[in-house]
């Protein structure tokens, strides 16, 4: 698995390949594993701010996709240097305050990487693994 996008090796390899549909597929999948961890650690109240600042702040972000992913993006560029996140329309979760951004960052990127991991032992190697013991029983 691609530490960085988190897309599996043979989705690496085979990207340039792949059909719309395909890309579309393996994208919302990333999306909804990723705005669903930052989401749990933080709280985008004005996604419209936070679009300003990324733009602001010439931060490349896809527009299609959950905000929580454009403030993955926010985040992966300069946690560091976000001093007031008011500023960029959210906010720390009440669990979250004892943490910095970068901290926070870290976590979400890591936790991010296990459920990924996760989804591809669940369904994917699981599902060869079916595959095999099917093909095994038509012997």
């Amino acid at each position: 698995m691609c530490r960085g996008c988190k897309r599996f090796d043979y989705e690496v390899i085979r990207w340039n390949s792949y059909d719309g549909s395909q890309k579309f597929s393996i994208d919302q999948r990333l999306d909804h594993l990723l705005s669903g961890v930052v989401a749990n650690r933080l709280h985008i109240f004005d996604s419209q701010r936070l679009a300003d600042q990324l733009k602001l702040q010439q931060v490349r972000y896809a527009s299609y996709r959950d905000p929580y992913c454009w403030l993955h993006e926010l985040l992966r560029a300069g946690a560091s240097q976000i001093k007031d996140t008011q500023d960029y329309g959210f906010n720390r979760r009440e669990q979250e305050e004892q943490w910095t951004l970068l901290q926070l960052r870290e976590q979400i990127d890591h936790e991010f990487y296990l459920l990924s991991v996760a989804h591809y032992e669940r369904y994917i190697v699981a599902n060869q693994f079916r595959a095999r013991q099917g093909s095994d029983d038509n012997r």
